[in-house]
């Protein structure tokens, strides 16, 4: 695969099935954990992993800083001189040493400290209970997960995206079946559920370890000059994508307080699910950036603006029709979603539609907003990022969230996020568009 000559809509394609395929199935650790326990436990088991979704935020966002933060460096240092490695295998080594460091503060926290976490998420009784029964198996294999997130990026533009995607997907496919083992064969409910998981990232990880000893590999560890120059230019750089899950961590822990404080449990579980949902529509956002990440960022290396624009034509048309299915399906069938995550009770039953279909309102834009902060970190252009980043997950939905159920009455907390999805976007496309104009045809950029 030929990042600078290639056929730009085969490249696009072919990493778009790809990265597809590898969000796709990663979303399914929680989604299946969530549905089998939902199905064990009723509304309490989903509300649980409700809360147990944080944690999965934060790992997950911590292996991104340090995957898609070095590894667009990583591809426009090739871009800019072919052939290249020696400096680009620099940026690969300091964030896998990024990675083993924040892999180990995240697994001292979260083996030591989980009840407490688990509370502050908004877990209490009952809840509490369960969520930390999921947790305890997992516990013991929290750095599988924050690294499948660096070295998933790190193959893909390494060209290697068809690995990466097997990788997840032998994972996940153990944990479809170990679930259902677990939680109703052995009878061991949460339990089972978090087993199942941490088993199957296990798989994860081994299957991609697989890509260092293939003809095709041309990542190196070797000695890096400028160690903590490099690291502070990969964590600006994957600051964003970054902020994009952590943001998803502090929403829900919002959410939960606010929808406890104002709605009650039965709420708490239909949220649950939309937090489901919500995944399944971030990956897809997910796979359009990864897919065309290593397309824009060697392509801006080298100077070749007008593949880029070919790139960003194809991918604005993805996040589209995303945004259209994901709408519309809440719109059409609320209740299937319900279902599909839990036993509900008929007083579930009853509010979930209008809830799902309120909040299932942002999912028309919120592909588009994902997608652009994979756009301006590939474009060098952290600072536009950023701010789409921090305005859709903090600034604007939080002001929304807190302040809508005290002037507009409770059940106006589910338009928090269309609202602000609707904000943001505004800036993305205006940004976007700015920045798509400045592309040079032909100089090379220097990197700084």
């Amino acid at each position: 695969m030929d990042f600078l000559n290639g056929k730009i809509k085969t490249l696009y394609f072919k990493y778009l099935a790809s990265a597809f395929g590898s969000a796709l199935i990663t979303s399914i650790y929680s989604i299946v954990d969530m549905a089998m326990v939902g199905k064990y436990h009723g509304p309490e088991g989903t509300a649980a992993l409700a809360v147990v979704a944080p944690i999965w935020n934060i790992i997950y966002s911590l292996g991104l800083l340090m995957g898609i933060g070095g590894s667009v460096l990583f591809s426009t240092i090739r871009g800019m001189e072919e052939g290249e490695t020696r400096q680009s295998n620099e940026y690969f080594t300091v964030s896998i040493i990024g990675s083993v460091i924040l892999s180990i503060a995240a697994w001292i926290i979260i083996a030591f400290f989980d009840r407490q976490l688990l509370v502050f998420f908004g877990a209490e009784g009952a809840t509490l209970t369960l969520a930390r029964e999921y947790v305890l198996p997992i516990k013991y294999v929290i750095p599988c997960f924050l690294f499948t997130q660096t070295l998933a990026a790190y193959l893909r533009n390494d060209k290697n995206p068809t690995l990466a995607t097997a990788a997840v997907l032998a994972g996940g496919i153990f944990n479809v079946f170990g679930d259902y083992f677990f939680v109703f064969t052995c009878d061991m409910g949460a339990f089972g559920a978090g087993l199942a998981t941490a088993i199957g990232t296990v798989i994860s990880i081994l299957v991609m370890l697989s890509h260092f000893v293939t003809k095709k590999n041309t990542l190196r560890m070797v000695r890096p000059t400028k160690l903590l120059h490099k690291f502070k230019a990969i964590s600006v750089t994957g600051f964003s994508t970054f902020f994009i899950d952590i943001a998803m961590g502090i929403l829900t822990i919002l959410f939960n307080r606010q929808i406890m404080a104002y709605l009650g449990t039965n709420a708490l579980s239909v949220y649950g699910v939309i937090v489901n949902i919500s995944t399944f529509v971030q990956c897809c956002a997910y796979s359009v950036g990864q897919a065309s990440q290593p397309i824009f960022s060697t392509n801006y290396g080298a100077g070749k603006g007008d593949r880029i624009r070919e790139t960003l034509r194809y991918a604005i048309g993805t996040t589209s029709f995303f945004g259209i299915v994901w709408m519309v399906l809440c719109l059409a069938i609320p209740n299937r979603f319900i279902q599909l995550f839990m036993t509900p009770t008929e007083e579930v039953l009853r509010i979930a539609p209008a809830i799902i279909r309120s909040y299932g309102l942002s999912f028309l834009l919120l592909p588009l907003n994902i997608f652009s902060t994979y756009y301006f970190q590939a474009m060098m252009k952290p600072q536009a990022a950023f701010t789409v980043s921090i305005s859709r997950g903090l600034i604007v939905s939080g002001i929304l969230i807190l302040l809508l159920p005290v002037v507009a009455g409770a059940n106006s907390i589910w338009f928090a996020m269309p609202l602000t999805e609707l904000l943001v976007a505004i800036y993305a496309v205006y940004m976007i568009v700015r920045y798509t104009k400045q592309l040079s045809t032909a100089e090379k950029v220097a990197l700084h």
